[in-house]
């Protein structure tokens, strides 16, 4: 077989030389899934050797698909995204499918913005932490396939990181540190990550018999965790557990700052697992499976793009744990 033909070659030509149907050779480049791995091995191979490309505008037109898919995430610069980024896009280059990425900057405006303006240009949608309203996610899902990481919304698929398992190995933890009064550092009071944090570490405090008192910093930054630091000191607490390893990181500095050590003075607790490597001392915290949401959510999504529902668990978590590291320690009688 010659490797190219002169002119443009067609699927009409990857057909005849695959010895094939028009229609089953289109089938495995725009539903694979209907027909026999080899044979569409075996097309695949010979439209190489021919060297046909897929036309995508024609491809769009014939299926209804674009082969695009939108993960819109509320802030790119915090890093339990990035991981997660990269997963989806990996898969997705996989399944021959390009990623479209969103930031919606923490604000649920511009979120809708995002969806209306992409939702022509693909298949599906991933929304990381979303920070719209239930009915906005519920409307959208009911015509276009939509997978949430941290958001649980009844009807629509999500994949969920439970961090509650770890937050309660934390609070015991500190516990058994002989620390009876602690702080919670609160993300965004709207957001289900957070209502589930916060609920944990309370529960998990009032089991164990500890105080807790909880500072509301809204959007978790490391400039938020740097600045509460005299509030934090102020309540009387020995140890925190911040909302993410972001605000633990800027809690980590705020000490430095006033003369305070981690952990001999006050101990700290993060979560995510995103930044370990990278503070001093190294962050006590709650693993937060970032990477594996995005893969199991690219999973679900492209089942549901096939049309496969029925082989997609409607809420599927990923369970969380404390990694036990360097900034925390037994509580001193008195802060210096």
């Amino acid at each position: 077989m010659t490797s190219k033909r002169k002119g443009r070659v067609t699927l009409a030509d990857v057909a005849q030389a695959a010895g094939v149907s028009e229609s089953t050779a289109s089938r495995a480049f725009t539903r694979p899934e209907l027909i026999k791995a080899d044979n569409v091995d075996r097309i695949r191979r010979i439209a190489a050797e021919l060297g046909y490309s897929v036309d995508p505008h024609a491809r769009a037109l014939s299926t209804g698909r674009t082969s695009n898919i939108a993960l819109i995430v509320p802030d790119i610069a915090n890093p339990f995204f990035p991981p997660l980024v990269r997963a989806v896009e990996n898969g997705a280059e996989q399944a021959e499918f390009a990623v479209f990425l969103g930031d919606s900057d923490e604000r649920a405006e511009r979120e809708g913005v995002l969806i209306d303006r992409l939702e022509p240009q693909v298949d599906g949608f991933i929304l990381a932490s979303s920070r719209l309203s239930d009915t906005r996610i519920l409307e959208l899902a009911e015509h276009t396939p939509t997978v949430l990481i941290n958001r649980d919304v009844p009807g629509v698929r999500r994949v969920l990181v439970d961090a509650a398992t770890g937050a309660r190995e934390a609070v015991e933890l500190l516990a058994a540190m002989g620390h009876s009064a602690i702080a919670y550092l609160a993300g965004p009071p709207t957001t289900w990550a957070d209502a589930q944090r916060r609920g944990a570490v309370l529960a998990a405090a009032d089991a164990a018999g500890l105080s807790v008192s909880v500072l509301e910093l809204g959007r978790p930054s490391y400039e938020a965790g740097r600045e509460c630091v005299g509030s934090l000191i102020a309540t009387g607490a020995t140890a925190a557990v911040a909302f993410d390893d972001v605000v633990a990181h800027g809690v980590l500095a705020g000490f430095t700052l006033v003369g305070l050590e981690v952990p001999a003075d006050f101990s700290v607790i993060g979560c995510d697992d995103v930044l370990a490597a990278t503070t001093l001392p190294a962050l006590t915290t709650i693993a937060g499976g970032s990477a594996a949401s995005g893969a199991v959510a690219l999973d679900a999504l492209l089942a549901l793009i096939r049309g496969d529902a029925d082989q997609v668990d409607e809420r599927t978590a990923i369970a969380g744990h404390l990694v036990h590291r360097a900034s925390v320690a037994p509580v001193r009688s008195r802060h210096r």
